[in-house]
């Protein structure tokens, strides 16, 4: 099953090179956007598993887009690229948890076997849970019905709500 991956730079160029390199070797289901402001509308959409963005971009950047993506869906894999990588974003990002961080140019095959990887990694985290529930026996909230990823990701955000005191 191809994999929904949302690709997010505000070059316009660099945009369409990694969305061509996916297209032409990958069966996934690939959209962008130049523009940081539709990212909380596409995110609405579509629950997409692994994103690419920029790190520097008008509006917002990367950070804030992994922090968005995180919130709606913890298992999403979240690729970082930046052109003036610094250890210090490196770091924040990894800690916030991007699933890699890209320096810019990079190779062709190295993007390839980044986003290949964070699908890999992404339909791990989907297994692991919905074997979970298995193994216990029962569903973790039996009155909800379904198992798609729109049901897990709702799961999964009562679970992260049921542990505050909101």
């Amino acid at each position: 099953m191809p994999a929904k991956i949302l690709i997010i730079d505000d070059e316009k160029d660099m945009l369409l090179l990694i969305a061509r390199i996916l297209s032409g070797k990958t069966s996934h289901e690939i959209d962008t956007t130049d523009n940081p402001l539709h990212i909380p509308e596409l995110l609405k959409q579509k629950d997409y598993d692994v994103i690419v963005t920029d790190l520097k971009m008008p509006h917002w950047d990367g950070i804030q887009v992994l922090e968005m993506a995180k919130e709606r869906d913890v298992n999403t894999a979240v690729i970082v690229m930046t052109a003036s990588g610094t250890i210090e974003s490196a770091i924040e990002a990894t800690r916030k948890g991007a699933f890699d961080y890209i320096t810019k140019p990079f190779r062709k095959e190295r993007i390839l076997h980044v986003v290949e990887q964070a699908v890999k990694w992404r339909r791990m985290q989907m297994e692991n849970l919905y074997l979970r529930e298995k193994l216990e026996g029962k569903p973790r909230f039996p009155a909800l019905i379904g198992n798609s990823p729109a049901m897990e990701k709702l799961k999964d955000q009562i679970d992260r709500v049921a542990e505050t005191s909101a």
